[in-house]
């Protein structure tokens, strides 16, 4: 037998309802900000995550999907936001009309070690913002997260945000945090030691918790904030406070991908036990010119599905069904069958949700069948109703049943 392969996992009937309601609520409120959807390819050229992510993330360094085919790399996405960023520069759009707000729900592979939410193949909702440079639109990139977050009933999240300044003001920063961790520099791991030269901020973020306890005391960078990225976080923190959104400031946030500069935000909660990030995203001002396209600032967040709906699931919130079958047709012998047929694909055409039995068994196995697919109505049709021009119309619900005229069976069900 083949199996599935580890860290990936089947979204059966049972489930795939409420993976159906989450990207339907998302799709909504996406539309209701002005974002358009956008849809990229499974996978890109290794190079492209290698120059937008960053060489120094654990991402690019150990967690890809890359092969070889006629001597190009190519790698699976690990996150939207680079593919995106690509279609803009390749495709123009920056000459149409800017800010561009994008919107995209996507598969991304990651091979790192699974844990509660998160497979090596998972699902993102995200969106991004280019052409503004404002901090307006940081604030509505975060008002659209929570706005579709507590839109789903999850009431007990926590904002946090942080300023990771810009390339001007890490500078003196960077001199800072590297005189801060050169005397343990032997104890951190080979990936932190490989960080230290080309992005000491990285290391801050390993996972690794021997190098945690190293860098605890270390200078943070919101102390060291230029004038403008000061004034930007202040900024933010008003505009927020205008929406009305609760936050609390963390210095301690980083983000795992090496392209953000200013905001980074997360979006998290305890009911999966320890703190878990929800939602993820910040600011780019250069991931596109990184990139060969034009000097474009940007702004977007990350949102994984399997952490969304496991969250709803610890908070008791009921995502609802819509799999109920408005009526089911029980054809009765050869000429029932066909009436059956005809009839199934009327009441389709008319906006119902209906079925007939394609497996002619009897009238008793017919009714249990339909019970079991949570028919709100049968029709009971064979030669004797074919004669009279009726059907038995059965209320599953009130255990009713009556005779209608095959004119009037649409009208009596609605």
């Amino acid at each position: 037998m083949v199996n599935i392969p580890k860290g990936t996992k089947d979204i059966l009937p049972a489930e795939s309802y409420k993976w159906q309601f989450v990207e339907n609520q998302f799709r909504k409120t996406c539309n209701s900000f002005g974002f358009k959807e956008i849809r990229t390819p499974m996978f890109e050229h290794t190079e492209l995550f290698q120059r937008g992510i960053g060489d120094t993330t654990d991402v690019v360094q150990k967690e890809m999907y890359t092969f070889t085919i006629a001597d190009r790399s190519l790698s699976l996405k690990p996150e939207g936001t680079a593919g995106v960023v690509r279609s803009f520069i390749e495709n123009k759009l920056y000459a149409d009309t800017l800010p561009a707000k994008y919107y995209y729900a996507t598969p991304c592979f990651r091979y790192e070690k699974m844990q509660k939410g998160r497979q090596r193949e998972f699902h993102q909702f995200g969106i991004e913002i280019f052409g503004s440079a404002s901090m307006y639109a940081d604030a509505e990139v975060i008002a659209l997260a929570h706005k579709f977050l507590t839109g789903l009933g999850i009431d007990d999240l926590k904002l946090k945000i942080n300023s990771i300044g810009c390339p001007e003001c890490r500078k003196q920063y960077r001199e800072k945090l590297q005189e801060f961790l050169r005397p343990n520099l032997d104890k951190f791991c080979d990936t932190c030691k490989g960080r230290f030269e080309r992005n000491p901020m990285r290391m801050l973020d390993c996972k690794s918790p021997e190098c945690q306890k190293l860098v605890i005391g270390a200078p943070m960078m919101i102390d060291y904030l230029c004038d403008d990225c000061k004034k930007a976080f202040e900024d933010l923190c008003k505009y927020l406070d205008i929406l009305k959104i609760p936050y609390e400031k963390d210095p301690g946030i980083v983000r795992g991908l090496d392209y953000y500069t200013k905001t980074a935000f997360e979006f998290v909660s305890d009911k999966l036990g320890s703190q878990a990030t929800v939602c993820g995203g910040g600011r780019y001002d250069h991931l596109i010119e990184q990139l060969d396209g034009p000097e474009t600032p940007g702004v977007g967040f990350g949102l994984g599905i399997e952490r969304l709906l496991l969250i709803m699931e610890a908070a008791g919130i009921e995502i609802p069904r819509d799999d109920a079958l408005d009526v089911f047709i029980a054809g009765l012998g050869e000429a029932g069958m066909n009436k059956a047929l005809e009839l199934t694909e009327d009441l389709r055409s008319k906006g119902f949700k209906a079925q007939f039995d394609i497996s002619e068994r009897g009238l008793k196995a017919q009714l249990k069948y339909a019970d079991r697919l949570n028919a709100n109505y049968v029709l009971i049709i064979g030669d004797d109703e074919i004669a009279k021009g009726v059907v038995q119309l059965r209320d599953m619900k009130h255990s009713e049943q009556k005779e209608i005229a095959f004119d009037k069976i649409a009208e009596e069900i609605k």
